[in-house]
C-alpha cells in the first residue's frame, strides 16, 4: 500500500511523516505580494499629504516579538515619511505594545525591529509601573487607563499585523494600543468578559473571528473611542510571516476591512470534524512559548470531533511563557479556577480556561521541548516524533494535516 508524506514546521526546522490514509490538508489562500517600500511610501505620503497630523510630538506604536511584522524593511519607511511630513526624529517616540508580555532583551528587539532600534527613542511598556491617566469606564465596566505619555503625543500611530485572536475576534489593530499599552488591572477586567458566570461557561459570543456579537469585541470598540489611533498600518501576512500588503488608514472601518481581508485568507471550512488532526503552530517564533502555541491548539482543536486526537508540533524553547499560566492547574480541577477566575480575572487564566475546556472534549498531544511534567500538570501528552509516526501508521480514521495552525481558522458561523 501506498503512502504519502507531508512535512511540518517545529521551530526553525521541520518534521516529516507519512500515513496510509489520505488526508484532509488545510491552508491559508496565500495572499499576493502587492506591497514593496515605495509602495508603501506613496501610501503614507497620501495619508500624510495636507497636514493632517500633528507631528510636533508623535508616539508609533509596534508590536512585540511574538507578532511581527516586516519591521525591519518598512518601520524605516514609516519613520522617514512621518520626518519627510514634519516630525522631528529626536520628537518621535517608538512604543513596544507588551500587553501583559514579558520585555524583550535588546537583542532581540534590534532583531525584530532591525538598525532603527539603535536611532530613535524607544519605549518599553510596562503594565503595571507606568503612568496612567483615568479616562472614564467603559459600559461593562473596563477602567479606561491611558498612559500618560500616549495622553499627551500630539497624534498616535500604529503599525502591527492583523491575526485572528481566539476570544477577541481579532489581534493587530486597535489592539495595540489597548490592550498593547494598557494598565494590567485594566487589561484584566475586559478579558474577564471572556467568562460567563451566569452559566459557568467560556463567553460563547467571544471567538476567533467574530467581533460582533463579541462582548470582549465589543468593549474594545468602546475602549477605542477614549483614544483612536490617528494613523493605522494593518499589515496582511502569508503563511511564512511574510509581508505582503500594509493597508493605510484610519478608524474603526478601516480596521473591519483589514480583518475582512486577514480572514478570507486564513479561515477554513471543513465539511466535519476530524478523529485525529495532525498540525503545527508554523514554526518559529510561533511556537517560541507554550502561551503562543496555544494560539495554534485553540485553532486545530476545532477541527477535531469530540472524543478525538489533536496532535501539535509545538517547540516552545521559551517554555510556558507566563508565570501565570500553570498555577491555575494547581487549583484542583475546571470548577475551582473557574471560581477563582470569576471572582478576580488575572493572569493567563482564561487561557488556562480554555485549554481546560479543550482537554474535556479532545485529547491532544504534543511534539515539544517543554518539560514534561509540565505538560503534564496542564493535562497533555508529549510524543516524541517516532511515536508521532508510529500512531500515524496505526490510524485508519478521518485525518486532516493543518500546516500553519496558529493562522488557519474553523470559519464562524
Amino acid at each position: 500500500m501506498s503512502t504519502t508524506s507531508f512535512s511540518l514546521a517545529y521551530g526553525t526546522g521541520q518534521e516529516t511523516f507519512s500515513c496510509l490514509s489520505t488526508f484532509d490538508s488545510f491552508g491559508i489562500r496565500e495572499p499576493e505580494q502587492v506591497i514593496t517600500e515605495r509602495i508603501f511610501r506613496q501610501r503614507l505620503d497620501a495619508a500624510l499629504a495636507g497636514g493632517g497630523l500633528d507631528l510636533t510630538q508623535p508616539a508609533v506604536v509596534v508590536a512585540d516579538k511574538t507578532r511581527l511584522c516586516g519591521y525591519p524593511q518598512y518601520l524605516p519607511v514609516l519613520l522617514e515619511a512621518l520626518e519627510a511630513h514634519g516630525a522631528d526624529s529626536l520628537r518621535i517616540r517608538i512604543y513596544i505594545a507588551y500587553g501583559t508580555h514579558p520585555p524583550q532583551s535588546d537583542d532581540e528587539s534590534e532583531k525584530a525591529y532591525g538598525v532603527v532600534f539603535h536611532r530613535y527613542h524607544w519605549i518599553q511598556h510596562r503594565c503595571d509601573r507606568d503612568r496612567f491617566i483615568d479616562q472614564g469606564t467603559t459600559r461593562r465596566g473596563t477602567p479606561v487607563r491611558l498612559r500618560a505619555d500616549i495622553r499627551q503625543a500630539s497624534c498616535v500611530v500604529t503599525f502591527g499585523a492583523i491575526s485572528h485572536h481566539y476570544f477577541a475576534g481579532f489581534g493587530g489593530g486597535r489592539k495595540l494600543i489597548f490592550p498593547g499599552l494598557g494598565e494590567k488591572s485594566a487589561i484584566y477586567r475586559n478579558h474577564g468578559l471572556f467568562i460567563d458566570p451566569d452559566h459557568r461557561r467560556l463567553t460563547s459570543g467571544c471567538r476567533s473571528g467574530l467581533l460582533d456579537g463579541n462582548p470582549l469585541a465589543e468593549d474594545l470598540d468602546e475602549y477605542e473611542s477614549f483614544r483612536s489611533a490617528d494613523l493605522a498600518v494593518h499589515g496582511i501576512l502569508d503563511s511564512r510571516g511574510r509581508v505582503c500588503d500594509l493597508l493605510v488608514g484610519r478608524g474603526v472601518e478601516h480596521f473591519r476591512q483589514a480583518c475582512a481581508r486577514h480572514a478570507f485568507n486564513c479561515e477554513g471550512h471543513p465539511e466535519k470534524p476530524y478523529d485525529l488532526v495532525v498540525a503545527s503552530c508554523g514554526g518559529s517564533p510561533k511556537d517560541i512559548n507554550f502561551i503562543q502555541s496555544h494560539k495554534a491548539l485553540h485553532n486545530a482543536a476545532a477541527f477535531v470531533r469530540d472524543g478525538g486526537r489533536l496532535i501539535l508540533l509545538a517547540q516552545c524553547r521559551d517554555g510556558i511563557g507566563s508565570q501565570t499560566f500553570l498555577p491555575w492547574f494547581q487549583l484542583g480541577g475546571w470548577d475551582a479556577a473557574f471560581d477563582r477566575l470569576a471572582e478576580n480575572y488575572v493572569g493567563n487564566g482564561g487561557t488556562a480556561l480554555a485549554m481546560m475546556a479543550k482537554l474535556q472534549r479532545i485529547r491532544i498531544s504534543l511534539v515539544t521541548a517543554l518539560d514534561p511534567d509540565q505538560a503534564a500538570m496542564i493535562g497533555l501528552e508529549v510524543w516524541s516524533p517516532a511515536r508521532v509516526q508510529e500512531y500515524l501508521g496505526r490510524h485508519t480514521g478521518s485525518l486532516a494535516v493543518i500546516a500553519n495552525a496558529s493562522l488557519v481558522v474553523k470559519k464562524t458561523i
